[in-house]
C-alpha cells in the first residue's frame, strides 16, 4: 500500500475509499477537512505529545477511519461527549460527518486542549467545544450532569472505570459507547455490572480496519428502551 503524504489527493481518496468499506460515504469536502486536521495534528506533534501515530496510512485509517465507525449508530442531533479527546479523536471527525450534532470534547492535557481548539477554529466548526476537564470532575458542573445522548472514548484503559465515570454524565436513555482493539468477555462483564444489567443492554460490533487488517470493536451499552419488546 503506498504511503501518500498526509493531505494529498491520494491520502484523500485513501480516506474515502476506506469509508466505503466500512458502509459509510464521504465527500471530497470531508476529506479535505480531515487534511486539515491531520496537518495540524502533525505540526503540533513536534512540540507536544498528541500522538505516536504518524505515519501517513495509520493517520488515515487509525486516527480518522477508526474515528467515524461511530456515526454508524450515532443518533442525528444528538448531544456527544467525547473523554479524553486527546488529539480530537474521534469528536472531530464525528462532527465533521455529522454537523447536526452537538460536541463537547474534554481532557485533563490543557495542551491538548489547546490544540482542539486550534482546529475547531482552523475548520470553522459550529456547536463544538473543547474543555479542559477530568471526566470524573464534569458531573459537578450542572452544564454537564446527565447532559450528553452518546458519550464515547479511545483512550481509555480500563472500560469498567470508562463506563462508570460516564454514567453521571448520561442523559436518560442514553448510550455509552468505547472504541479498542480485542476485549475479554470478562472486560465487557465487569463493565456491564458497574452501570448496572436491568438499565442496560450491553453489544459487541466488531469490524477491521481497511487496509491494515487490524481487528476493531465497538462496545455499546444503550437504555433497554431502544430494544424491541
Amino acid at each position: 500500500m503506498p504511503h501518500a503524504p498526509v493531505g494529498s489527493a491520494e491520502w484523500k481518496s485513501l480516506i474515502i475509499e476506506g469509508a466505503k468499506a466500512l458502509g459509510i460515504c464521504l465527500n471530497q469536502d470531508t476529506a479535505d477537512h480531515f487534511a486539515v486536521h491531520a496537518l495540524e495534528l502533525l505540526k503540533w506533534n513536534r512540540k507536544i505529545n498528541l500522538t505516536a501515530i504518524t505515519d501517513p496510512l495509520d493517520i488515515a485509517v487509525k486516527h480518522f477511519l477508526d474515528s467515524i465507525v461511530p456515526s454508524l449508530m450515532i443518533p442525528q442531533g444528538a448531544a456527544l461527549l467525547d473523554i479524553g479527546s486527546g488529539g480530537g479523536f474521534p469528536g472531530i471527525p464525528l462532527k465533521i460527518i455529522m454537523p447536526s450534532l452537538s460536541v463537547t470534547l474534554a481532557d485533563a492535557s490543557l495542551k491538548k486542549v489547546n490544540f482542539q481548539k486550534q482546529v475547531i477554529r482552523s475548520l470553522n466548526l459550529r456547536n463544538i467545544e473543547a474543555v479542559h476537564a477530568r471526566a470524573e470532575d464534569m458531573p459537578r458542573d450542572p452544564k454537564f450532569a446527565n447532559a450528553f445522548d452518546v458519550i464515547i472514548c479511545r483512550a481509555f484503559s480500563a472500560l469498567d472505570v470508562f463506563a462508570e465515570t460516564a454514567l453521571p454524565l448520561l442523559a436518560e436513555n442514553g448510550i455509552i459507547a468505547a472504541l479498542k482493539g480485542k476485549l475479554s468477555e470478562k472486560e465487557i462483564e465487569s463493565a456491564h455490572i458497574r452501570i448496572g444489567k436491568i438499565r442496560f443492554e450491553s453489544e459487541v460490533k466488531t469490524y477491521l480496519l481497511p487496509y491494515l487488517g487490524a481487528e476493531r470493536a465497538m462496545v455499546i451499552f444503550k437504555s433497554r428502551i431502544f430494544l424491541p419488546s
